[in-house]
């Protein structure tokens, strides 16, 4: 998976000593992994920023540095994005990531960048996920014989996700082209109904620790979009909305649709610009992301969790973007709320219209 990253990925020891790294940081330093592996970070890259130098130094905290410019030994200077993150239940250890802008500025938006990395490891991988859950299914099956009606929508919604998640799966092969899968008329209520059942499901007998308040236009019309995609958006958001605010007094996550008018996405061709009048929003009451994260969350790698890998949020943004649409994220310390926002496209929008060109 590693190998398969266009981002430089370095995995750091204790006291900063390159442990092991991937082809890409490997052209990226212009040494091989035999010269660098149990070398020390800070002799290959000066970094001139000494409160940036102390960060790195501390293992436990994630840090993100946008457009620094650093000295490499024996390659001069270089201006680059930055991602440092504990590995989790492994003290000292981190995983750095480097986005190179010199690498890349001359290809264009679209010839690399954080979704290609975030997909490319599915890619390979897709051949031994797909094996156990058709086994996953095929038991979902047979039990549906043994049990009566009453129960069996609880194997009916196995298969599904199953159904669900290789649907995804395959997608996720396609993703790393400049192709996008096809969009068709979602209702927006039901994808986020179908993400509410997949989690309290996940969650067994056990009840929920947060309370779930709907605040559903139901006046909404469908938006065009992928119905898996949307309900896989709708699990990454709900599931961290729970978790942020577990600690909270009285943990709350909010789900809110309505209309947005006004917002308009600019395609890459000479039509008219593409509305996005149908908002979606999942709101916690939890403590909020880091001040000094906000900006890369959406970055592959880039989490606060001392268990997660970073990818959720970056997957959301490609699954959303797929479907022409935006997100975003925000934090509203006088109401004590944190808000991802989603932005669609009506269904009814013309087909040329809905086809994004450009990010």
């Amino acid at each position: 998976m590693l190998a398969s990253l266009p981002q430089a990925v370095v995995v750091l020891e204790p006291g900063l000593t390159i442990a092991s790294l991937n082809p890409a940081a490997e052209q990226f330093f212009g040494q091989s992994a035999r010269r660098l592996v149990g070398t020390s970070l800070r002799d290959i890259v000066s970094i001139s920023d000494r409160r940036l130098l102390d960060r790195l130094g501390d293992s436990e905290t994630p840090v993100s540095a946008r457009e620094i410019v650093v000295q490499l030994k024996g390659k001069g200077a270089r201006r680059i994005d930055i991602n440092v993150a504990p590995i989790a239940d492994t003290p000292g250890w981190q995983v750095l990531t480097i986005h190179d802008h010199s690498a890349t500025d001359a290809l264009g938006d679209d010839s690399g960048g954080p979704d290609n990395a975030v997909l490319r490891g599915p890619e390979i991988m897709a051949h031994e996920i797909k094996n156990p859950l058709a086994g996953i299914r095929g038991a979902a099956q047979l039990l549906a014989r043994r049990i009566d009606d009453r129960d069996r929508a609880l194997t009916d919604l196995i298969t599904g996700e199953v159904d669900r998640i290789a649907g995804l799966i395959e997608r996720m092969q396609k993703l790393s082209g400049r192709t996008t899968p096809p969009v068709e008329a979602c209702n927006l209520h039901e994808a986020a109904r179908r993400a509410i059942d997949v989690l309290d499901a996940a969650n067994g007998e056990k009840p929920r620790r947060f309370r779930l308040v709907e605040e559903f236009d139901p006046s909404l019309p469908p938006v065009l979009g992928s119905p898996d995609g949307l309900v896989q958006v709708m699990i990454n958001l709900l599931s961290n909305a729970a978790e942020a605010c577990q600690d909270a007094e009285d943990p709350r996550v909010i789900i809110r649709t309505r209309f947005a008018s006004g917002l308009q996405l600019q395609t890459g061709d000479a039509s008219a610009p593409l509305r996005l009048p149908i908002e979606v929003r999942v709101s916690d009451n939890g403590p909020g992301i880091d001040p000094a994260m906000r900006e890369h969350i959406f970055e592959p790698f880039v989490t606060t969790k001392k268990s997660g890998q970073g990818l959720g949020l970056p997957l959301v943004r490609k699954l959303v973007r797929d479907m022409n649409g935006r997100i975003t994220h925000e934090r509203n310390e006088e109401s004590g709320l944190t808000h991802f926002r989603i932005h669609l496209p009506l269904a009814r929008e013309p087909r040329g219209r809905a086809r994004r060109k450009s990010a």
